[in-house]
C-alpha cells in the first residue's frame, strides 16, 4: 500500500528542518495559549485580589481537564503515527474513532461534576465569601463547557499523528485569541455585555473553546486527511483504548498529579497567607510561558519518533532525540533568566499589593534556579511515551512531584517559614533531571541495539 505523502515525510526529510517545521506551529500556538493564561489573570487582577485567588484555586481543575484530554491525545498521536509507519491506516482509523467517543464521554461526566462539586471544592481552600463565589462560578462554567476542550485537543492530536501540526496550531490560536478579545468585554461589561467579573472570564473561556473545537472538526472531516474518524458503524473495542492509554495514561496521571500538587501547594502556602495562594497562581501562569513552547516542540517530536520507531530507523531517532533535548534546554533557560533578573517587572503586571509583590519576587527568583532543566526533562519523558514506554515517564513525574516537591515544600515551610517553601522546586527539578538522563540513556541504548539487530537480520533475509 502506498503511503500518504503527509506521513511519509516523517521518515524521509532532513531531521532538524522537519522537527522545526512540525514543532513551530505547536510552539506558536502553545505560546499564544500561555499568553491567554496570563491575560486572563491580568484582567481578573483588575477586579480584585480575591478574583485572582479564586483563579489560583480553579487552576488545578483546568489542569485536570487538560490532563484527560492531552493524555488521550498523546496516546492517539503516538499510536496513529506508528500505525501509519507500519502502513496500517485501518488501525489508525479505529483509534481515531474511539478517542473522539472518549472525549464526548469525558465532557458529559465533567459537566455533572461542575453542577454538584464546584462549591464544595472551593470551600476546601477558603472561607472568604467573595473568593468562594468567584471560584464556584468559574469552576462550574469551566466544567459544564469542558466537552469542547476535550474534543478539540483530541481531534488536534489525530491530525498531528498524521504529520499535520499547522491546522492544530490555527485551532488553538483561534481559541486563545478569541478568549483574549472576549475577556475585557465580559469581565468589565464593555458595550452591550453585562459586567460579569470572574464569571465573564469563565464564559469567555468556554465560548472560545467551542469556536476552536468547531474549527478543528470542520478541517478534520472536510480536509485532505488520511484519517477521518466518522462514527458510522462504530463498534466499541476496549482493547483499542487500552493501547491508547498504555501510551497516554502516564501523561494523564502526570498532569493529574500536577493538578493535585498545585492544590496541595495552595493549601501549604495558604496556611501562611491567602495572598500566597494568589502568588502561587501567578507563578504557574508565568511558568507556562517558559514550558508551553516545549510542549509545542513535543507535538512535532512525537510523530517523528513514533514513525521512525515503527519503521525501524534508529539513526533518525538518535538525531531527533539530541536535537529536541538541546532545543528544550534553550527554551526553558530563557524563562529561567527572565524569572531571575526581571521578577518585579513580571509581578507588576498583576496589579499586586505590597505583600503580593514581596512574596512574588522571592518566589520567581527562587524557582528560576532549577527552571532551565525542565525543558530537557519534558523531552525525556515524552521520548519514553513516543516509543510506547510510558511507565518511566510516570515514575519520574511521581518522584518529582509527590516524593520530592510536595513533602519538601511542607518540610521547608515548617522549618524556615513561607519563603523557604519554594526552594523545594529547584531541589526536586535537579534530582529528577539527573535520574531521567540516566534512565533514558539506558533505555534508548537498548532500543537502538534491538532496532539495529533487526535491520541487520532483515538485510540478511
Amino acid at each position: 500500500m502506498k503511503k500518504h505523502p503527509q506521513s511519509q515525510r516523517l521518515g524521509t526529510e532532513a531531521i532538524l528542518p522537519l522537527l522545526f517545521r512540525l514543532s513551530i506551529p505547536g510552539m506558536v500556538s502553545m505560546s499564544v495559549q500561555a499568553l491567554y493564561n496570563v491575560v486572563d489573570s491580568l484582567f481578573v487582577a483588575r477586579v480584585s485580589e480575591s478574583g485572582l485567588t479564586a483563579l489560583a484555586i480553579a487552576f488545578p481543575v483546568h489542569i485536570f481537564i487538560i490532563a484527560l484530554s492531552t493524555g488521550t491525545g498523546i496516546g492517539t498521536s503516538s499510536l496513529i503515527s506508528r500505525m501509519l509507519g507500519r502502513e496500517d491506516p485501518k488501525a489508525a482509523f479505529l483509534v481515531a474513532q474511539h478517542v473522539i467517543a472518549a472525549g464526548l464521554i469525558y465532557g458529559i461526566l465533567s459537566g455533572f461534576a461542575g453542577m454538584f462539586l464546584a462549591g464544595p471544592l472551593v470551600s476546601f481552600f477558603t472561607e472568604d465569601p467573595q473568593v468562594l463565589v468567584y471560584g464556584t462560578q468559574y469552576i462550574r462554567v469551566l466544567l459544564l463547557g469542558s466537552v469542547f476542550l476535550y474534543v478539540s485537543i483530541i481531534a488536534s492530536d489525530i491530525m498531528r499523528g498524521q504529520g499535520n501540526t499547522f491546522v492544530p496550531m490555527l485551532a488553538l490560536m483561534l481559541g486563545a485569541i478569541t478568549n483574549i478579545i472576549l475577556d475585557p468585554f465580559m469581565i468589565f461589561g464593555i458595550g452591550f455585555f453585562p459586567r460579569l467579573e470572574v464569571l465573564g472570564a469563565a464564559l469567555a473561556t468556554v465560548i472560545s473553546k467551542a469556536i476552536s473545537c468547531l474549527f478543528i472538526l470542520v478541517i478534520l472531516y472536510g480536509g485532505d486527511n488520511e484519517i477521518k474518524p466518522r462514527m458510522e458503524r462504530f463498534s466499541f473495542d476496549y482493547r483499542i483504548l487500552g493501547e491508547v492509554y498504555k501510551i497516554g495514561l502516564p501523561n494523564m496521571v502526570m498532569q493529574v498529579m500536577t493538578s493535585l500538587m498545585i492544590s496541595i501547594l495552595n493549601g501549604i502556602v495558604g496556611a501562611y497567607s491567602e495572598v500566597a495562594i494568589a502568588v502561587n497562581g501567578v507563578y504557574f501562569r508565568l511558568q507556562s510561558f517558559a514550558i508551553m513552547p516545549v510542549f509545542g516542540l513535543t507535538q512535532g517530536y512525537i510523530p517523528i519518533i513514533g514513525y521512525n520507531y515503527g519503521a525501524g530507523n534508529a539513526e533518525r531517532m538518535k538525531r531527533t532525540v539530541i536535537y529536541a533535548l538541546i532545543t528544550g534546554l534553550c527554551i526553558t533557560s530563557i524563562g529561567s533568566l527572565l524569572f531571575r533578573f526581571l521578577p518585579a517587572q513580571l509581578m507588576s503586571l498583576f496589579n499586586p499589593g505590597d505583600e503580593m509583590m514581596q512574596i512574588g519576587i522571592h518566589t520567581l527568583q527562587t524557582i528560576s534556579i532549577g527552571l532551565f532543566v525542565v525543558g530537557p526533562s519534558i523531552i525525556g519523558a515524552t521520548t519514553f511515551q513516543a516509543i510506547g514506554k510510558g511507565l518511566p515517564a510516570l515514575a519520574l513525574s511521581f518522584m518529582r512531584q509527590m516524593i520530592l516537591l510536595v513533602p519538601l515544600a511542607y518540610i521547608f515551610g515548617e522549618m524556615w517559614g513561607l519563603y523557604a517553601v519554594w526552594y523545594a522546586f529547584p531541589v526536586s527539578e535537579f534530582f529528577s533531571f539527573s535520574v531521567m538522563i540516566l534512565w533514558l540513556g539506558k533505555r534508548l541504548k537498548k532500543v537502538f541495539k534491538e532496532m539495529e539487530s533487526s535491520s541487520i537480520q532483515s538485510k540478511k533475509e
